[in-house]
């Protein structure tokens, strides 16, 4: 007997989405409170999971949930800002 194939829904803005990202700042940009104002500007919550910071640069793995198009706003709105963002390649162990 055969089984029908599962369809997909299309994603919306709306559909939640969990993306990692390195947040990586230049040395003017340390002291500016990215992460508090992503959280308070977008529907996401934030997620530190990894940080590095020092007077010379810092660098952040930040997880980011909400809806998609919250996601993308907040990202390219860090990207605005003068952060760089870089998708995280996820580790096999943690998948």
């Amino acid at each position: 007997m055969a089984t029908k194939p599962k369809t997909r829904k299309p994603t919306t803005g709306n559909t939640p989405e969990q993306t990692r990202l390195w947040l990586m700042y230049p040395p003017k940009l340390i002291k500016k409170p990215f992460i508090w104002e992503v959280g308070h500007k977008f529907k996401v919550t934030t997620n530190i999971r990894q940080a590095s910071v020092n007077d010379e640069i810092g660098i952040v793995c930040l997880e980011l949930n909400g809806p998609r198009a919250e996601v993308k706003a907040a990202i390219k709105w860090l990207e605005k800002a003068g952060v760089n963002v870089e998708p995280v390649e996820i580790n096999v162990i943690e998948s």
